[in-house]
């Protein structure tokens, strides 16, 4: 290997790292317009998406650092055409990057198979711990200037008539959705990772 050639590496690299960082984060951002409902589980304002899953490949591929920057684009670009003023963004950037920071970081430190799927399951786990004060102290205080509490918490209660505030029903619907979520993306990531792996990589280990 020439001179020229080992010094050329670290430019390739860096411009492959850009690169699928950024096409990963525009595939977030597709993905996260594919959203839907899920009835009689959820209110009908939240739906669910498989925008993490970009991130979870990021974060597994480029590292930790990839897998934040594929949510923080994914939200910039969802922030310009959605009407959460931002702050639905500001949630979703949180909890999908505890999510990949999570289990990149995880992984990083052992490289194999079973350290995967426990960074993977942890990564989850944390974002669904996060989501609780994300959305009691963030999102939902926000979104009351326009849908009362009391509204709110009706679309818990036409589901399970026995929730009695807004914060059990985060914790019996949000925190498990949110969990359910990001194993959803685990599982989707364990088929297609594989495969992918060298092309993220550019053939490298």
């Amino acid at each position: 290997m020439t001179k020229e050639t080992t010094a050329a590496m670290p430019k390739t690299t860096n411009v492959r790292y850009i690169a699928v960082t950024g096409i990963l984060a525009a595939s977030a951002y597709v993905l996260q317009l594919i959203e839907f409902p899920i009835p009689m589980l959820m209110p009908s304002f939240i739906k669910f998406d498989f925008s993490d899953l970009p991130a979870l490949l990021a974060a597994f591929a480029l590292g930790p650092l990839s897998g934040v920057l594929v949510e923080l684009i994914k939200n910039l670009l969802h922030a310009m055409v959605s009407q959460s003023f931002g702050v639905g963004e500001i949630s979703n950037f949180m909890l999908g990057a505890v999510f990949a920071a999570t289990a990149g970081f995880i992984y990083k430190r052992k490289k194999t198979k079973k350290n995967a799927i426990a960074a993977a399951v942890i990564g989850a786990a944390a974002m669904a711990l996060i989501s609780l004060p994300s959305n009691y102290f963030i999102v939902y205080p926000v979104y009351y200037n326009f849908m009362p509490e009391e509204v709110i918490l009706a679309a818990y209660q036409a589901i399970l008539p026995s929730m009695k505030s807004i914060f059990q029903s985060l914790v019996c619907f949000n925190l498990p959705f949110t969990f359910i979520k990001g194993m959803l993306c685990v599982l989707v990531t364990f088929f297609i990772y594989k495969p992918l792996s060298p092309i993220l990589k550019g053939y490298r280990d």
